[in-house]
């Protein structure tokens, strides 16, 4: 059998900074997701809302995490999920009201739970005050703001929407403006300072009101190329994420700089933080986002966007350890979230993709570094199939239906057995998004009580990682022998070993010292071995 040994430890820097006494919550915190408006609905209108979450608290306290990052809950425009912000300092009234986000930031601190919020700086709603305000005006200081081009027959340059079509459209008057997603989100201009003001009186507000901190939306994106040339290639979505073709639209130099003065609102606010949403190819290019100056995190998505196959997850492994280890940074590291598919369906559905995503939970919990859940992900939730006359994506519509959108992946978590899941309470309206029949059968009430469930296999490793603190805090090392992969994490005290089988014959793994767990019962341990089922995972400590 052939061989591949990838080892490298993190650096001095990052094996330093992870020995602080004490270390930073963040750099190996559990982070659950909350998409809002599926989460849990407490008047019964059939959306998701602060006082329905604020129920569920319990619930995440029980399960183990250790804060939550909640999708935009500002007034919106409707057209891109939230995304498309009208104002960044209130709370969306499908939602409730600051007094309701203050209650839930109060109680989530009770039950040691920290709230990080999701800020948009990339673009606003064309609903917000400033985007009316510069379409009844040209000259206007709120014109400034955004990204216009006087009236032409073409569009300024080459530029593509992500979500289909081209980038520009033009205003009633025949003036041209920017929106890198949907018409409906014109891009800010971050050149003009009024901009910086206003974003820095946002984060204040949020951090006054005792949030510990932001995810930030496209934070590779704000600035763009200062003479609005042409992409040297048209948008074609790479497997990791954005490069070379993308060259005058992201990663302009000069965005590090509002990451620098965002860092240091954040120092004035103890133990807060950002973590930035930095969709680029290179790894190298993301990790930049996180030196010591800038945001605390950023988003590792190699493991989110790979194929099951072991040299796919060990290359993303190994490579983000040593990207953010050369800057210092912990590794965030992703699975699942609101733009993905579920990962039970991508990794194959059924059966066969839920054995893998159990597996695949195993090994990023062991993962030196932040782990971020994304909710129902520890139900096993499969990607739903949503109705087109039901679907509300803004890629669904501008692509012609030939993209599905995200909507399957946002679905309202089931919570019972009832007819309604027990998203809303009895008599409630329509939920906002229909929920497939067969999801009683993930319900949080039935897999509570069952002791195979996914939602115990989560409950459980969470519990051993604030336990065995060589897992998530660990130097780690990474070695793949055929089709296992095995990732070795030293703690000051102990060592455990997290050993995936990806392929699809049973392998026997060296087991000196205990299993502390596995992705399934049919693991079976004797005389020093154990014999690992295809798509299993399991943690081992060493003697």
């Amino acid at each position: 059998m052939s061989r591949r040994l990838a080892t490298m430890r993190t650096s001095t820097e990052q094996q330093v900074a992870a020995q602080r006494s004490p270390s930073p919550w963040w750099r190996s915190a559990v982070v659950y997701q909350v998409y809002l408006r599926s989460f849990a609905d407490s008047n019964g209108d059939g959306i998701g809302d602060l006082a329905g979450l604020r129920s569920r608290l319990p619930y995440l306290s029980w399960l183990g995490v250790d804060a939550l990052w909640i999708n935009p809950h500002y007034p919106s425009g409707g057209a891109d999920g939230g995304y498309d912000i009208c104002d960044y300092r209130a709370v969306d009234p499908d939602y409730g009201d600051v007094a309701d986000l203050e209650a839930l930031v109060a109680d989530a601190r009770q039950l040691g739970l920290r709230v990080v919020l999701d800020v948009v700086p990339n673009h606003t709603s064309d609903q917000h005050p400033w985007f009316q305000a510069a379409l009844a005006d040209p000259d206007s200081p709120e014109a400034a703001r955004y990204h216009f081009a006087p009236p032409s027959e073409e569009p300024p340059n080459n530029w593509r929407s992500l979500f289909g079509g081209p980038a520009w459209s033009r205003t009633p008057d025949g003036r041209w403006y920017l929106h890198l997603f949907a018409p409906e989100q014109p891009d800010l201009n971050w050149r003009d300072p009024a901009v910086a003001a206003d974003f820095e009186k946002t984060l204040r507000f949020w951090l006054d009101r005792g949030v510990s901190g932001f995810r930030v939306d496209v934070a590779y994106g704000l600035f763009k190329d200062a003479d609005l040339r042409d992409n040297p290639g048209a948008y074609s979505p790479t497997l990791f994420g954005h490069g070379p073709e993308q060259a005058m639209t992201w990663n302009q130099p000069e965005v590090h700089d509002v990451w620098r003065q965002w860092r240091s609102v954040c120092d004035e606010y103890p133990d807060t933080m950002l973590v930035g949403e930095v969709c680029l190819a290179d790894l190298d290019e993301v990790a930049l986002y996180s030196r010591p100056d800038e945001m605390h995190q950023s988003f590792s998505f190699r493991l989110l966007k790979s194929p099951w196959e072991t040299a796919a997850f060990a290359d993303g492994v190994q490579t983000a350890l040593d990207a953010f280890g050369r800057v210092g940074a912990p590794v965030s590291w992703v699975l699942g979230n609101h733009d993905k598919d579920r990962q039970v369906t991508r990794f194959g559905g059924g059966a066969l993709g839920t054995a893998r995503a159990r597996a695949a939970a195993l090994l990023m919990l062991a993962l030196p570094g932040s782990a971020y859940l994304y909710a129902g992900d520890e139900l096993g939730l499969p990607q739903a199939v949503v109705p087109d006359e039901a679907k509300t994506d803004p890629i669904f519509f501008r692509s012609g239906g030939e993209r599905a959108g995200r909507d399957g992946c946002r679905v309202p978590m089931p919570w019972n057995d009832s007819a309604g899941v027990g998203f809303s309470p009895d008599g409630a309206a329509e939920p906002w998004l229909p929920i497939p029949a067969e999801w009683s059968g993930y319900a949080v009430s039935s897999q509570t009580r069952d002791g195979g469930s996914m939602l115990t296999l989560y409950r459980r490793a969470l519990a051993l990682r604030a336990a065995h603190p060589a897992l998530g805090s660990g130097d780690a090392t990474v070695r793949t022998d055929g089709d296992v992969l095995t990732v070795r994490c030293v703690g000051d005290e102990e060592t455990v070993r997290c050993v995936v089988n990806m392929g699809s014959a049973t392998v026997l793994a060296r087991a000196r010292g205990e299993v502390l767990l596995a992705s399934t019962s049919r693991v079976h341990a004797s005389a020093g071995s154990i014999a690992l089922p295809p798509n299993t995972a399991v943690w081992l400590t060493e003697d």
